[in-house]
């Protein structure tokens, strides 16, 4: 399914692993190897959403790190409904089925002395949100925006007006110049999006 699973990590090597969607050993087995070899310590397991492309690594990676999934509350039921879905799409998973710590908007994630925004940007899964570290200009954006795309909104939870509305009233409010990384392909940015973005346009 192509999804980026992002690692951030500051020059501390403190770090945070941020929607595994490893579904393959040799995927688990590059993630691993990169944070090893770098030296990293892995403080949170963050998700953007629950979807079963960004959590099919997440109980080998909750197990791997000993972390706990932080996540947002609507996306609880999207979370516990994966097993389903994954049979659907006949790609059956280890699901996680521990404890999570929930993410309200306007929380503060720490990793050392950087600091990470929590944005909610719902539509694409009822409980959508995102990354923003504003001292280095940037956004994980999970699957809200996409390089002159958006986000899917026909899967249950989804709609199509409420991610519109997230992307004006959350993501297009930060400086043109920020970074989108996104969940599935290359990352663009705000500005590039207001200006040449179909869907919003």
């Amino acid at each position: 399914m192509a999804e980026n699973t992002y690692v951030l990590y500051n020059e501390n090597k403190q770090a945070c692993i941020i929607d595994p969607g490893c579904y393959f050993l040799e995927e688990k087995g590059q993630l691993e190897s990169f944070i090893t070899r770098t030296g990293l310590t892995i403080d949170y397991l963050l998700l953007t959403h629950a979807h079963l492309d960004h959590v099919f690594g997440l109980k080998w990676a909750s197990d791997t790190y000993g972390l706990k999934p932080n996540l947002n509350q609507n996306e609880l039921k999207v979370l516990e409904r994966g097993p389903v879905m994954a049979s659907m799409y006949g790609m059956p998973f280890p699901a996680y089925t521990g404890e999570v710590h929930l993410l309200a908007a306007g929380e503060k994630i720490n990793i050392g002395n950087d600091l990470l925004d929590v944005i909610y940007a719902p539509g694409h899964s009822p409980g959508h949100i995102c990354f923003y570290c504003a001292a280095q200009g940037f956004v994980i954006g999970g699957d809200v925006l996409f390089q002159r795309s958006i986000g899917r909104t026909d899967l249950p939870g989804g709609d199509h007006e409420t991610l519109l509305n997230s992307i004006r009233t959350q993501l297009f409010v930060l400086p043109e110049e920020t970074v989108v990384h996104c969940g599935h392909g290359p990352s663009t940015t705000v500005g590039e999006e207001k200006r040449h973005n179909p869907y919003l346009n």
